[in-house]
């Protein structure tokens, strides 16, 4: 269940986003359906709807090679963290205090706008008309494109990279501590 989107909106963001981030079987590169960029997008838009918001995943273990699984329990966040994030994520909305360097559109605004101009049928369109559509609104897709990058190779612990598939796709491991990389791992890198 969306956080931020309605149904509808995710679905059309799953399909825009899986233009932008396509899977492909003979690499095995997932794809945006396949890492949550959709999720990941949601949760970050979503943020202050949990206590606290997930902006700060905690730490300093993920659980993923040994230590308590902390990545989990987000750190709550500082006025100004607090002020800077919710003016990034809901804009200036006229308020005084997020206004200090002008107005600001907020990112919650420009997907609502961008899946707007994407029209309500995008969808159900074949791929090549979604793409024409895409391009249409090139603000919307870059916008996009870049939260794609960050929820297909960030931590999983903001929503998406589902099970590190992007991280095997890469090749990276991920967060290693408390073990941290051996002699062997660090001298043999290319």
């Amino acid at each position: 269940m969306p956080r931020f989107f309605d149904e509808a909106e995710f679905e059309a963001l799953t399909a825009a986003a899986e233009l932008l981030v396509p899977g492909d079987e003979d690499t095995s590169a997932p794809s945006a359906r396949d890492v949550g960029v959709a999720d990941y997008i949601d949760t970050l838009l979503g943020a202050f709807t949990f206590d606290p918001p997930r902006i700060w995943a905690g730490g300093p273990y993920s659980g993923r090679h040994g230590g308590a699984a902390s990545f989990d329990d987000f750190i709550p966040l500082s006025p100004i963290e607090e002020l800077a994030w919710r003016t990034r994520i809901e804009g200036s909305q006229g308020q005084g205090e997020r206004e200090f360097n002008g107005s600001v559109r907020g990112w919650q605004e420009r997907y609502r706008e961008g899946l707007a101009q994407l029209g309500p049928d995008f969808s159900s369109l074949d791929p090549a008309d979604q793409a024409a559509r895409l391009d249409q609104v090139p603000e919307f897709r870059t916008l996009l494109y870049q939260h794609a990058c960050e929820a297909r190779y960030g931590d999983p612990a903001y929503g998406g990279n589902r099970e590190a598939a992007g991280w095997t796709f890469i090749g990276f491991t991920g967060d290693v501590q408390p073990r941290g990389y051996t002699d062997v791992e660090v001298l043999g890198r290319d």
